[in-house]
């Protein structure tokens, strides 16, 4: 990726796209004060170089599916391709490399019933070590709320705000077409009605209400694919915790508020929470576990990996 430095227009842009990623660039310009032409050549300039991208994520959750994240052990050689393998399926997501290259960790959804198959194909390498699966019961922090995007003014935030559509109550199936449409948000959840249309087969209008329907009832939403070194943030990290049963809701919200926090859940197996930090270097990363986790004496164990290379995050890996 070609090296970026953003200045006070990009991080306006950044933060904008956070608070509604399919914001006209019309709007955003005239919250942050500069012209049409500006934003939309910045976010070009920023997506050309890979630093910044919207997607559409699938949240299979909606649709019955159950959230894993899972943690793989690999011999030295292999957690590499092995973690390139994961980042091409369409079921996978936030691919990263552990522990100076030796664990890998990504997030997978999947019906009950198919649940081991992935799990059962990476056992039978000889190549992976240990495989530890957890099922995300309930989630606290979601990336698109980590606070170090933060830019604008409160004001600004407000006025960017989409209004919320009601959501649906009744349950919502992917009909035929569905899947196209998610796979070319995926690549580029800023792509137009008569892009997307092409793709379906749709008409605009019909690209549209489904886009809209599937925004509501949840199944789609819209992320900022942007790696936290574009911020100035060099120090990754997951973190497996135990934390006593009776605090695990109020540790998890303590942790939710936390500025370093991007994700958090609550998870079943040999651990009960798991969260991703990012820090603006390693002795910030030191700071942070020794005085803030520190503090929390519900958490009676911790596993810390660093974030090595990040494969994939929630959209699709772009072609090369």
């Amino acid at each position: 990726m070609e090296t970026i430095t953003l200045d006070d227009v990009d991080r306006g842009l950044v933060h904008a796209l956070h608070v509604d990623a399919r914001a006209p660039f019309s709007k955003i310009a005239a919250v942050i004060g500069v012209s049409e032409h500006t934003v939309a050549r910045r976010y070009r300039r920023l997506r050309s170089a890979g630093a910044v991208r919207v997607v559409g994520a699938f949240v299979g959750t909606r649709l019955g599916q159950v959230a894993w994240t899972i943690r793989l052990r690999c011999t030295p050689d292999a957690a590499a391709p092995i973690a390139r393998s994961l980042a091409q399926r369409p079921d996978t997501f936030w691919v990263h490399l552990l522990s100076g290259g030796t664990e890998i960790s990504c997030v997978t959804q999947s019906r009950p019933a198919e649940d081991s198959l992935l799990l059962q194909k990476l056992a039978r390498s000889n190549r992976v070590i240990s495989v530890t699966a957890h099922c995300m019961l309930q989630g606290f922090a979601r990336p698109s709320g980590w606070a170090g995007t933060s830019f604008l003014t409160a004001d600004q935030v407000a006025a960017l705000q989409p209004e919320a559509p009601p959501e649906l109550d009744e349950p919502v199936e992917l009909a035929e077409g569905d899947e196209a449409l998610l796979d070319a948000l995926s690549l580029d959840g800023r792509a137009g009605h008569a892009d997307l249309a092409a793709a379906t087969g749709w008409s605009e209008s019909k690209v549209s209400r489904r886009m809209e329907r599937l925004q509501r009832s949840g199944v789609l939403s819209y992320e900022v694919d942007m790696g936290p070194e574009v911020l100035g943030f060099h120090a990754e990290a997951r973190l497996w915790m135990s934390v006593r049963p009776s605090a695990l809701v109020t540790v998890a919200e303590a942790l939710a508020a936390h500025r370093e926090v991007s994700f958090a859940a609550v998870t079943t197996g040999p651990t009960n929470l798991v969260v991703a930090v990012i820090c603006r270097d390693m002795p910030d990363l030191y700071r942070y576990l020794t005085e803030r986790i520190g503090a929390l004496d519900e958490i009676t164990h911790v596993e810390t990996a660093p974030v090595v290379r990040t494969i994939k995050r929630n959209g699709a890996v772009l072609p090369l």
